[in-house]
């Protein structure tokens, strides 16, 4: 959650656009810093109790495509984490479209990320049809 701003810029953009648009659960509360940004510890316990990662899914099986807003984040620029890593994954094994706003990063799962041949959007929001 910690492009919930960015994930709230680029969901204002895509509405204008006529785009159907579904953030993750609290993704407002966080860019709004009404809840801080969780320590690992917390996001374990957060995931299991309310089941976000079997929520997720659900909502991309519902979506033709997801779009993975990467930002620079732990000194890697455009950084996919963990979370958004597995939802590519999800989306990729249902046949969904995969947009990534910024280009795709160097980290130990790039081949992974470029085997599910997402169409990366150079930070243009436009790009999606």
């Amino acid at each position: 959650m910690s492009s919930a701003c960015q994930m709230i810029d680029a969901k204002r953009k895509l509405l204008k656009n006529n785009h159907e648009v579904v953030l993750p659960r609290n993704t407002e509360q966080y860019a709004n810093k009404i809840l801080s940004e969780e320590t690992a510890h917390e996001s374990t316990k957060n995931k299991i109790k309310n089941d976000l990662i079997r929520d997720y899914f659900d909502k991309i099986k519902d979506a033709d495509a997801i779009l993975i807003v990467n930002v620079d984040k732990k000194g890697i620029p455009s950084y996919i984490g963990g979370n958004s890593f597995l939802e590519m994954g999800f989306a990729y094994i249902l046949n969904k479209t995969i947009f990534i706003l910024n280009e795709i990063p160097e980290m130990i799962y790039t081949d992974e990320i470029l085997a599910m041949q997402p169409i990366v959007l150079e930070g243009d929001l436009l790009k999606i049809q």
